[in-house]
């Protein structure tokens, strides 16, 4: 059973939870698109660039037409000098903003480009807020402690999206926001990229400083603000790059860039969650429209899922702890339009046919729940047909857990929350490290056996059947993520 003081916590959190529920009920609300991303009574932690444990962070607004905002947690493992195996590239290898060094445990980090070669690139996990579609921030202060913890386990960048709050912004606003900050993180790839293109910044080896003469270049605004945001150009790596190096007949060596495969995870947090999973399933639809971004994995944290047909556990739990089903129905009803309301919307329950893309092609997914959660069956019948169609999709149970007993940390101390972000850590590695990349001297062997081949006027299907044989040789045995991995990267040879 849970603690004493969970449960103390848990009475004070429900009284409170229903009386804001029930106040957003009786007081009219006007929808307007510009909305609101966090509450005033919202305990806030504010931005802090200066590497105080470990993590810095940053706020932006991406979008001046809605409340629609990011805050970027990067890691102190940024600034250590990157592995040389890892062969990881950046957005923007070599962009440079022209601003020298700084020590962070002096002085806030101000998103300088260190000299070539002292830059470690991280992947980004893009993460989605609890709260049941009324409260919650990225900003606040259990999201906060909750995101530092992920960047510093997983050694990742996190950019926690802070959406648009029902009732103001009802459906499907929050979903909305969340493929317009995946779109975003393409978008900055891509600038990032172009910019170093153009020469933006090229400092000379001890991060010399940024020539006015080179201003002219910089991709601006209509303000003459950078578009590009420094943090991740300096540092991201939803972009890494396999490098080719082809084998000309003069027997020169030219660089050419065989295909941009972004690694980006989504990580939704209640009914983030489902947020989460609403992403995915438009990056499967999007396809390479997202490129350099791919989506390789989720994690789906006591998912937001309700149906009109009750689990077991919805029955049996129905008045669990913090979020019992009485509030979460409160809450579905502020979030979904009226002449939309349905506890089988698209949006709340995941078992109904016509989603979206098939199964099959979903990301694989973990899904974490709590022992002691009214929503956990529903999540684990999602998990178990994502399985029955070969998607690697564990499930992680916490004995004695509530719902958001790893994102409520600052609040219950639950002896779980640091486990669970350990569990969490060790399956993300899987997918976003470089493990299913073909090492470079491996594609040097290949292209050598296909220069020779070329040489000896061999057929070309013969060469195109030998290095198919090879990839997947190479692929087999790790899954079907991997496998779709592999042809990818066979279109761009063949």
């Amino acid at each position: 059973m849970p603690s004493v003081a969970v449960k103390l916590y848990s009475v004070f959190f429900k009284f409170l939870l229903k009386h804001r529920l029930h106040s957003r009920i009786q007081t009219p609300t006007h929808e307007h698109s510009f909305g609101v991303a966090t509450r005033p009574e919202e305990s806030v932690a504010a931005a802090n660039p200066s590497f105080a444990d470990g993590v810095a962070t940053k706020d932006i607004h991406i979008d001046p037409l809605t409340a629609l905002s990011v805050r970027i947690f990067l890691p102190d493992s940024a600034l250590a000098p990157p592995d040389p195996k890892s062969g990881a590239t950046s957005f923007g290898e070599g962009f440079n903003l022209g601003l020298n060094r700084v020590s962070p445990a002096t002085a806030g980090y101000r998103g300088y480009a260190p000299a070539n070669g002292e830059r470690r690139r991280l992947p980004v996990v893009l993460q989605f807020h609890g709260g049941g579609w009324v409260s919650g921030g990225s900003d606040s202060v259990a999201n906060d402690l909750f995101c530092r913890r992920i960047a510093k386990l997983c050694d990742v960048i996190v950019v926690a999206v802070g959406y648009r709050l029902a009732p103001e912004s009802r459906y499907p606003a929050a979903f909305e926001d969340g493929v317009k900050v995946l779109n975003w993180l393409a978008k900055q790839a891509n600038l990032a990229e172009c910019s170093r293109s153009m020469g933006v910044g090229r400092g000379g080896g001890n991060g010399s400083e940024f020539k006015k003469s080179d201003s002219h270049r910089h991709i601006v605004d209509s303000f003459g603000a950078s578009v590009v945001e420094p943090w991740l150009a300096s540092h991201a790596d939803p972009s890494r790059q396999i490098w080719l190096m082809w084998l000309q007949l003069n027997h020169n060596v030219v660089g050419k860039p065989l295909k941009t495969l972004g690694r980006c995870v989504l990580l939704g947090v209640s009914c983030g969650a489902n947020i989460a999973d609403y992403v995915a399933r438009k990056a499967v639809e999007g396809g390479k429209l997202l490129d350099p971004v791919k989506v390789v994995a989720q994690v789906l944290m006591y998912p937001f899922f309700i149906g009109s047909v009750p689990t077991r556990s919805e029955i049996k739990l129905a008045n669990s702890y913090f979020y019992d089903k009485a509030m979460c129905m409160v809450a579905w009803k502020l979030f979904l339009p009226e002449e939309e309301f349905s506890l089988d919307h698209p949006a709340a329950n995941p078992l109904v046919p016509g989603r979206g893309p098939p199964l099959k092609l979903m990301p694989p997914t973990l899904t974490v729940v709590a022992e002691h959660d009214w929503m956990r069956d529903r999540a684990i019948a999602y998990s178990e047909e994502l399985r029955k169609v070969n998607v690697d999709a564990p499930v992680l149970e916490y004995k004695d857990a509530v719902h958001e007993f790893a994102t409520l940390d600052v609040l219950i101390k639950s002896p779980q929350a640091q486990v669970c972000a350990e569990d969490i850590a060790i399956w993300v590695k899987k997918y976003i490290s470089l493990r299913d990349i073909l090492p470079i001297q491996r594609i040097l062997d290949l292209l050598s056996a296909l220069h020779f081949l070329m040489i000896l006027n061999k057929p070309y299907w013969l060469v195109k059947f030998g290095l198919l044989a090879q990839y997947w040789k190479h692929f087999e045995g790790r899954g079907s993520h991997s496998l779709a991995y592999a042809k990818d990267l066979m279109n761009d040879v063949c």
